[in-house]
């Protein structure tokens, strides 16, 4: 319907028209709407985070951050008589290292290493003074996983053929976007994974209709437009907080790896059409999303569960432990 309305007035209105009357709209809902915008993105999310409790078993590992923060963590050895893998997991926000143990117990068993890292300002790594994170993905949350990467480099017993990563919410989202430019990662499995345009632009359409009652126009208003919006949007507050947002999307584009997505198909917050708009991004071959019946956001696992222990060992089975070899990207 929207389609054929700007069909119609391409061909009854010059588009130098059109284009005035795009320009003033989005001048007046940057005056109108951009100081609602911005701080319902800096809004914390209402969840529950899981939280583990310390395992004897693992070794304590400190690292540091690329500009010298503690950065604390936990590497979980394969309890296998042989190691198929090693894998780093990311965690969600606000959730400590230990976390990792309800996800990752059957890989651990099934015979792959696991290392869980707390990123700055986050469990017992070290603080940040002049940072405050929030569930988007930061330059400075890509950065401590690839600090956590390099450390798997560099022990003793690094695995020569790379390694795979298993992320949960913000923690999957940032694994994407450190696999997307980096081959030593060799298959990326999420869980409630999101990016910032597609879950921002679906969440803009319904503040604005909450603040303004001039519905037509918005529905007429192509979603471009509002991921326009969005981006200064954004970009104003990654300037107020002194950060990057980089684009989960764009990462995605990149991936020309093995990918495994979960997602809840109940989930209220990202909702399953935000999941399938980055999952149809994606150009990790082979892919795909599985969507867990009437679980909410990053309750697959106690959904699922003995079938989503299942997928996850048989994903990094396939792409990690039996060296599988992507196709190479066109032109790359």
């Amino acid at each position: 319907m929207v389609f054929w309305l700007y069909v119609g007035l391409f061909l009854a209105v010059p588009p130098i028209v059109v284009g005035l009357v795009l320009a003033v709209l989005y001048l007046y809902i940057r005056w109108r709407y951009m100081a609602q915008l911005t701080r319902i993105f800096q809004e914390k999310p209402l969840f529950v985070v899981p939280r583990g409790e310390p395992d004897p078993r693992a070794e304590e590992v400190t690292l540091s951050a690329a500009d010298g923060l503690a950065l604390r963590g936990c590497y979980f050895s394969t309890t296998a008589q042989q190691r198929r893998g090693v894998i780093l997991f990311g965690l969600e926000f606000g959730s400590n290292r230990w976390a990792c143990r309800q996800y990752c117990q059957a890989l651990v068993e099934a015979g792959y290493d696991v290392f869980a890292v707390e990123p700055r300002n986050q469990g017992e790594s070290e603080r940040d003074p002049n940072y405050e994170p929030l569930q988007w993905v930061t330059d400075r949350d890509v950065s401590d996983m690839r600090a956590a990467v390099a450390y798997l480099r560099s022990r003793s017993d690094a695995d020569p053929h790379g390694i795979g990563i298993f992320g949960i919410s913000k923690g999957g989202s940032t694994g994407m976007i450190v696999a997307a430019n980096d081959p030593w990662i060799r298959c990326v499995a999420t869980d409630g994974m999101y990016g910032t345009h597609t879950t921002m632009v679906p969440y803009m359409q319904r503040w604005i209709q909450i603040y303004s009652g001039a519905h037509r126009i918005q529905r007429a208003l192509p979603t471009w437009f509002y991921g326009m919006i969005g981006t200064v949007g954004v970009k104003r507050v990654a300037r107020n907080r002194g950060v990057t947002y980089p684009s989960v999307e764009k990462a995605a584009g990149r991936l020309h790896r093995p990918l495994l997505m979960i997602h809840g198909e109940g989930d209220t917050y990202i909702k399953p059409q935000m999941a399938r708009a980055i999952f149809e991004r994606a150009n990790g071959e082979p892919k795909k999303l599985w969507l867990v019946p009437k679980a909410k956001h990053n309750q697959a696992l106690h959904i699922a569960g003995d079938e989503y222990h299942r997928v996850l060992v048989e994903f990094f089975d396939r792409y990690l432990a039996e060296q599988f070899e992507p196709a190479q990207p066109v032109g790359g």
